[in-house]
């Protein structure tokens, strides 16, 4: 083998190394718009209209979209820093990722911002059907079961799903009322999304949710 190809082939993986680190780097804290709290379908109406929807358009959700659907999956409604879905004893455990086409953010609700995780189009990798890729973004809920530990061993896990399902039917009644389509998912591959979200050990994937405009 020649110098040349012998450097290249040495080169190439740090070379590669660095573009991701440094595209992990670019990635930056997103500063949502407040949420708008008025206006949308009356509820009984959101709940004629709320189903779920496996086909997705391509449009992006703007930010104030996107705002107002964190603020009513699990935002801070009240002045002590309760939330809009309910949590046993107020754990509020669970925390929602989500997957955009530039990278993955964790929804932060007190600063009202997505705060960066990894860089890239990780939509597809939030599930095991096609549509899942297709979709605006996923929304992947992850459980800090530390938060839990005061639990029964026999009761948590009750709990955490209870807990993750409120949240869930926030979203689909916030998509009813705004024009959007939504599914709930647990067809998740956990452990190597685990690994892509770079969660820790006491972290779990409960489910995951599809969200984006119909498809025209």
């Amino acid at each position: 083998m020649r110098r040349p190809a012998i450097i290249t082939a040495v080169l190439a993986p740090a070379i590669i190394l660095a573009a991701v680190l440094a595209a992990a780097q670019e990635l930056k804290p997103i500063q949502l718009p407040p949420p708008q709290t008025d206006g949308g379908k009356p509820l009984m109406q959101a709940l004629k209209a709320r189903q779920s929807t496996r086909e997705f358009g391509a449009e992006k959700l703007s930010l104030q979209v996107l705002s107002n659907l964190l603020w009513a999956a699990d935002g801070i409604n009240r002045p002590d820093g309760r939330r809009t879905a309910p949590s046993a004893s107020n754990w509020q455990e669970t925390e929602i990722y989500i997957t955009l086409p530039d990278g993955v953010y964790v929804y932060d609700p007190k600063g009202n911002l997505l705060r960066p995780v990894v860089a890239g189009d990780l939509r597809a990798e939030a599930g095991t059907q096609p549509f899942v890729g297709q979709a605006a973004l996923n929304l992947v809920y992850v459980a800090d079961t530390t938060k839990a530990a005061k639990a029964k061993p026999e009761d948590r896990d009750f709990l955490l799903g209870a807990d993750v399902g409120f949240i869930a039917e926030n979203v689909y009644l916030f998509c009813a009322s705004e024009g959007l389509v939504a599914v709930v998912r647990a067809s998740v591959p956990r452990d190597a999304l685990a690994k892509r979200l770079q969660l820790r050990p006491e972290q779990r994937i409960t489910l995951a949710q599809s969200v984006g405009y119909p498809k025209k």
